[in-house]
């Protein structure tokens, strides 16, 4: 067999071409990895959102809460349910919510899909990772509304602005984290945003507090076994992981196909360098082929150099990559068609996937030449200058 060290060496013997083939198929990784930091943050934000002891109930039938709506007798006999938990204070461990899509113009000018949850005191209660950042939450019946810290940003919306919602003028005079894509929304009392958009006496959802997860799976089977409601009941994290699967998945595909057409040109790029070796090398592969070693031993060298080639550019591509984790950044839920924002996320997969991809790059673009080395004939090839 030929020595690693002889093929670890040629890669360095022409590192002008030998860098373009690794930067082309390099910037093929940085994008596959930075489409799988995109999905890799969605589904971060909605995991962080739900609690597996909080039950949330919507209309039979709907996908989101958007799309659900029920009259206030529903709610109450929700409310009223065993296994419902109590707060410190003795009210019941629960809250009905409406939720409203309003457009907003971002920092950029452009405009997008923003969602207004109206929510009762009981909201706070059952959230108990919702912490104000700035300012203080805001008063029932004082047409006042806190933001998604993350979402404020990219509204350009600080405490103490003013907005139109619906029908009515509200006030900033909060911004808030710690409850995952709920970061995206913007949050206001129940009775004042349900006036303002004409849907007092009726919710979107209402979600109840059980003691524990176990807890949770059999008030699920209370809710539904009543015959007086016609609402469906599933736990916070099984309702944001169908979302979530939505709209990360199309960045998946995305990826994929961003993945195999830029891999295409990259294949060539590393055929390209291959075939350039085979050529200008051509009288050194013909003295080891009389030196006896194998027509096998010859494609196995070049094979294994294009392969360091494709791992090499990987490694490079997801060190490009490394800085886009944590970017702030935003897209459309493809559920609820809001905005929601995030984090990128370039994970440990994330970032294996790119180098994979890039060795199977450098393999399929060095199959052809190092076949090609190995079936020349050793008089031809010393006859080459």
């Amino acid at each position: 067999m030929i020595p690693i060290k002889y093929t670890y060496r040629n890669l360095f013997e022409r590192r002008g071409v030998a860098f373009m083939t690794l930067a082309s198929i390099g910037f093929v990784v940085l994008v596959y990895i930075g489409v799988l930091a995109l999905a890799g943050g969605l589904r971060a934000a909605f995991a962080d959102t739900g609690d597996p002891s909080v039950v949330i109930v919507m209309r039979d039938g709907t996908r989101a809460e958007m799309e659900s709506s029920y009259a206030q007798e529903s709610h109450r006999l929700l409310t009223a349910m065993p296994g419902v938990e109590r707060t410190a204070d003795g009210d019941v461990a629960a809250s009905g919510e409406t939720v409203t899509i309003q457009i907003f113009e971002r920092v950029d000018g452009t405009e997008t899909n923003v969602m207004v949850r109206g929510v009762e005191p009981g909201g706070f209660a059952i959230r108990p990772a919702f912490e104000i950042t700035e300012g203080r939450r805001f008063e029932p019946g004082r047409g006042e509304i806190v933001v998604g810290r993350s979402l404020a940003g990219r509204l350009g919306l600080r405490v103490g602005d003013e907005r139109e919602l619906g029908r009515n003028t509200f006030r900033v005079v909060g911004l808030f984290t710690g409850v995952g894509a709920h970061g995206s929304e913007i949050w206001g009392d129940y009775r004042d945003l349900g006036d303002s958009f004409r849907r007092s006496g009726y919710y979107s959802s209402t979600r109840l507090k059980a003691a524990s997860p176990a807890a949770a799976r059999d008030l699920i089977e209370t809710v539904k076994a009543e015959q007086r409601l016609q609402v469906q009941a599933l736990t916070e994290p099984e309702y944001y992981e169908l979302q979530s699967e939505t709209s990360s998945g199309q960045f998946i595909i995305l990826g994929n196909v961003l993945a195999v057409l830029m891999a295409v040109g990259a294949c060539f790029a590393a055929a390209n360098t291959m075939y350039a070796q085979v050529a200008a090398r051509a009288r050194e592969i013909g003295t080891l082929r009389a030196l006896g070693f194998k027509r096998r031993s010859i494609m196995g060298s070049f094979f294994l150099e294009a392969v360091l080639l494709g791992v090499a550019a990987g490694g490079f591509g997801a060190l490009l990559a490394l800085p886009l984790n944590a970017i702030q950044t935003g897209t459309m839920n493809q559920v609820t068609f809001s905005e929601i924002t995030f984090q990128l996320r370039t994970t440990p997969f994330a970032m294996f996937s790119g180098i994979f991809l890039a060795t199977i790059t450098g393999v399929l673009g060095g199959l052809l030449p190092a076949f090609g080395a190995s079936r020349q004939k050793i008089t031809d090839l010393l006859r080459e200058a």
